[in-house]
């Protein structure tokens, strides 16, 4: 089993940063992307910003220049750094893993999702 497990959510003001990190743990055998989304209520679920084992990121329209994306692949975690945050950055935030386990499988993982809740 694998467990991805978020932290650093939280309520911050308009034109503030959060720091959201996601460590994975358990029978992994590599990690291939990793990635973070968002959900509102009663939407789909959306990319935000993905990066690769070597380092290429991908990043929604809404999080170019503002938000950053990174990863320690010996900590096996992925971190998204978001500043100026907007009203409509509310939301539910989603880490994803895309990896190989320890017996060869090819799975995609989720986290619980943390708040992020930006309001004055």
């Amino acid at each position: 089993q694998v467990q991805l497990v978020e932290s650093g959510g939280g309520l911050v003001q308009p034109g503030g940063s959060l720091r959201l990190s996601c460590a994975a743990s358990g029978s992994i055998g590599s990690i291939d992307t990793m990635g973070w989304y968002r959900q509102a209520p009663g939407k789909e679920r959306e990319l935000v910003a993905a990066i690769t084992r070597g380092g290429s990121t991908n990043y929604a329209d809404a999080a170019k220049g503002r938000f950053t994306i990174s990863r320690d692949n010996a900590k096996n975690t992925v971190y998204l750094q978001m500043n100026s945050l907007k009203p409509e950055d509310t939301k539910v935030y989603y880490c994803n893993a895309k990896l190989y386990t320890v017996w060869g499988a090819y799975q995609t993982y989720w986290g619980q999702g943390t708040q992020v809740t930006v309001s004055s």
